[in-house]
């Protein structure tokens, strides 16, 4: 796969809802939580994969993804990968010609909404749309793999 360049926003209003094309639920975990090097398992609906990220800038990412079968993945979120899950709800949305991942987070960090755009170059310039507010991109505390060790709820 790759670099991944991406910016994240908080969500700040509901005016995104009906702009939704596609929605897709996630549970995922991590066997290792060092932030510079994240290995992550993901059952996306139906699906399951493996991936390996490695941090270059708090924006760009190397990113590498492998289909996994699905009772691989259940056991190693049970079994192997740190707790509190990560359960979200991604949502798709199209703007200013971007493709938009609204993540509604479940459980241990109910309440968090965030909105992530990826980028085809580190400093693209993009419309921001107005249910976006405050960057954090560069806060280490929206990063899923922190979420884990410090969930939202207990801000």
């Amino acid at each position: 796969m790759g670099k991944e360049i991406e910016r994240k926003f908080l969500v700040t209003s509901d005016a995104w809802r009906p702009l939704v094309v596609q929605q897709r639920r996630y549970l995922q975990g991590y066997l290792s939580l060092d932030e510079k090097r994240v290995v992550r398992v993901r059952l996306i609906d139906n699906a399951a994969v493996l991936s390996i990220k490695g941090i270059i800038t708090p924006a760009q990412r190397w990113e590498f993804e492998y289909p996994i079968p699905v009772e691989d993945a259940q056991t190693l979120l049970t079994h192997l990968c740190h707790q509190p899950l990560i359960r979200k709800i991604r949502y798709l949305v199209p703007f200013g010609g971007m493709r938009w991942e609204i993540d509604e987070f479940q459980g241990e960090n109910e309440g968090l909404i965030i909105a992530e755009v990826e980028l085809s170059r580190e400093g693209q310039s993009i419309l921001l749309p107005e249910w976006v507010g405050q960057e954090v991109t560069e806060d280490p505390r929206y990063l899923n793999v922190n979420l884990v060790k410090h969930p939202y709820r207990d801000w």
